[in-house]
């Protein structure tokens, strides 16, 4: 019968003292475990890599690695404030503002905002939302120009959504698209690999007169962040193959 590899045994031990730990809890540095178990940290780093695959773990670069927090659902059919959201998993939100200013709208976003200027401006704000102090997006929102009070509204502890409705304006009604990208320059702000997949959500906003109010561009930590969507099934058409 073939031993077991000693990396396989590591890991399950890790596994059963993982196993009363909560999401956050900070796990050991390679070396650490490498002198407690007497191996080479190549053998330890090969247990942790399974732990992570497996979704027990998580590696955030320049902090360390931890007990993993599992990424909380949300209704694909459903948008509330980022802080409310993060509240109802029982989780403290923030945000990192990156970067706030009134500037030349792209193509994507005059065209989502219906800007018909000769030369059309946004407020533009880039947020990283954080829970527990986690970084779960980077979001990049878009506002019509003359939302320019926007910019000031304490845009890290504050929600943008509360400061429209003390406007008089009503995010009501909203359409979104998902598509998959690598984190590329977002890497930093997110604390992954630069190949990490995110998930990215683009959105649009309208409010209660069906004007579009906000355009927005999400993109997710594909593990720490869940969509959890329902759908009707449609019934083949009559004699075509399923």
């Amino acid at each position: 019968m073939a031993k077991t590899p000693l990396y396989v045994r590591i890991e399950r031990e890790l596994r059963a003292r993982l196993a009363p730990a909560k999401p956050g809890d900070v796990v050991p540095a390679e070396s650490v475990l490498a002198e407690q178990f007497g191996v080479a940290r190549m053998t330890i780093r090969a247990a942790l890599n399974a732990l992570e695959d497996d979704g027990l773990i998580e590696r955030i670069q320049g902090r360390g690695t931890f007990v993993r927090q599992r990424p909380e659902p949300r209704a694909a059919g459903t948008l509330m404030s980022f802080q409310d959201q993060v509240r109802s998993w029982g989780r403290t939100p923030s945000s990192h503002l990156v970067e706030a200013e009134v500037r030349t709208a792209a193509a994507a976003e005059a065209a989502a905002l219906q800007l018909t200027a000769a030369s059309p401006r946004v407020v533009s704000i880039v947020r990283v939302r954080l829970a527990d102090n986690v970084p779960l997006a980077v979001e990049y929102a878009c506002f019509p120009a003359h939302l320019s009070s926007l910019l000031d509204v304490d845009l890290e502890a504050g929600s943008l959504h509360r400061a429209l409705h003390d406007m008089g304006l009503r995010p009501t009604l909203g359409s979104s698209r998902l598509t998959a990208q690598r984190a590329g320059t977002d890497a930093e702000h997110l604390q992954v690999p630069a190949d990490e997949p995110l998930l990215v959500e683009t959105r649009l906003i309208v409010d209660q007169r069906s004007a579009p109010l906000e355009y927005t561009v999400s993109r997710y930590v594909g593990d720490r962040y869940d969509l959890h969507v329902t759908f009707d099934v449609q019934p083949p058409r009559t004699g075509e193959p399923r």
